[in-house]
């Protein structure tokens, strides 16, 4: 292995940032029920982390779509993989992701809640790369985490070829490019 993984965001950093999202959320949604859909696989850590600092009732479901297809760069074209298990007409809606990159992903999302009825649908992201949004898309991030530069990163649910989401930083890949 040539590559190395560098930490970027402490542990303590993430924890103390994911907080302060629950206590926006919690102020946000005050008197009302939400509904978080975790994009799989990567968002599993981070919503769950959330949940947690969230004092509302809150509802799970999870969704896995892919516009990547056998590649490592996205086709576009927006697969869904595992649909929501329950119907979210009427609810207020909270995606929430690991990363947003070209926001291909999230726009076809909302606009898929949207015409199934969503009460209201926000986005909630651990990180984001606004430097990657792809031409034509403009994805509102209600909630973020952190905005990242656009590199290669694990840990928090993130991965390299299935490896490092258990990572309890959010960590760097240099060296890549050598392998």
């Amino acid at each position: 292995m040539a590559y190395r993984i560098e930490e970027m965001i402490s542990e303590e950093e993430v924890n103390r940032r994911i907080r302060e999202l629950g206590e926006q959320i919690t102020k946000d949604y005050e008197g009302r029920t939400v509904r978080l859909v975790c994009i799989l696989r990567g968002a599993v850590f981070f919503m769950c982390e959330l949940a947690k600092r969230i004092e509302l009732p809150v509802r799970f479901d999870f969704m896995s779509v892919s516009s990547y297809g056998s590649g490592t760069s996205s086709s576009g074209i927006v697969r869904i993989i595992k649909d929501l298990e329950d119907p979210v007409t009427d609810e207020d809606v909270i995606i929430v992701e690991d990363i947003i990159d070209s926001g291909r992903t999230l726009s076809f999302l909302k606009e898929l809640f949207k015409s199934r009825g969503a009460a209201s649908i926000r986005v909630c992201t651990l990180l984001d790369k606004p430097s990657r949004r792809a031409p034509g898309i403009d994805i509102k991030v209600d909630y973020t985490g952190f905005q990242v530069p656009d590199k290669f990163v694990v840990g928090w649910g993130m991965d390299y070829d299935q490896r490092y989401r258990n990572l309890p930083y959010i960590g760097v890949i240099t060296g890549l490019d050598e392998e």
